[in-house]
């Protein structure tokens, strides 16, 4: 009996190539979520640790800039996006109604993937703010509460954004999404209540938890969306 010899470049099953992209799908977000979370803690770190830098500077630089250019207009808007992006309407409400909006979609992996998203990065903008305890600016024009850096506003602006272009993957929600956290991180330095790097670790922490959630649930995603595409467009 001949010895069998293994083929030492054997075929790929049609399986092989749909498990690659599988793991890359999952890895890739993951990686990329934890690179921006990483940078919100080292931008954190270089804030407290050294007093006098260039995005110190940078920072009391766009405050005089931003401040010489308030108005009525500006007021509105920047009150606006103050209420939209925190207090129960950001925080809770818009959150709910997004979840019961993609659970009558039947869109049930999507629901769950946003809730734990925004409740993930609420909660690492919390322990945030307490590990650098970093003060607000003084010439404030609305209450807010303890600790400056990250900027919880523009987290949940960031996580909204990408969580939404994940379950609704085209161009246009991307580039909506965009705008609303470039203008959510505006805004907050117009009111006062915020550095502009506070506006910059927002935006890590925010986009980085929700690409880290993503992860664990791309496959269930895109399987899920392709499942509704079907069936409400049948084939003929």
């Amino acid at each position: 009996m001949e010895p069998h010899i293994a083929d030492p470049d054997p075929v790929p099953t049609d399986a092989e190539p749909e498990r690659r992209a599988s793991w890359f799908g999952r890895h890739i977000p993951l990686v990329s979520g934890l690179s921006f979370l990483i940078m919100a803690v080292l931008l954190g770190v270089l804030i407290v640790v050294r007093e006098q830098t260039l995005l110190l500077g940078l920072d009391e630089e766009w405050a005089e800039e931003i401040t010489e250019v308030r108005g009525p207009v500006g007021d509105a808007l920047a009150l606006f996006f103050n209420y939209a992006g925190g207090t129960l309407i950001g925080a809770l409400i818009i959150p709910l109604a997004t979840v019961i909006a993609l659970l009558a979609a039947r869109r049930r992996w999507a629901a769950l993937y946003f809730a734990l998203a925004s409740s993930a990065s609420a909660i690492a903008v919390q322990i945030l703010k307490q590990l650098f305890g970093r003060a607000r600016p003084e010439d404030m024009l609305v209450a807010s509460d303890f600790g400056s850096f990250p900027s919880g506003h523009v987290a949940n602006a960031a996580t909204i954004a990408v969580a939404f272009g994940v379950i609704f993957p085209v161009v246009w929600v991307w580039i909506a999404g965009a705008v609303w956290t470039i203008l959510m991180a505006i805004s907050r330095t117009y009111l006062g209540v915020h550095w502009f790097t506070d506006t910059v670790g927002g935006f890590l922490v925010g986009a980085g938890m929700a690409l880290v959630i993503w992860g664990p649930f791309a496959q269930k995603l895109e399987q899920e969306r392709l499942a509704l595409h079907e069936r409400r467009h049948p084939a003929a």
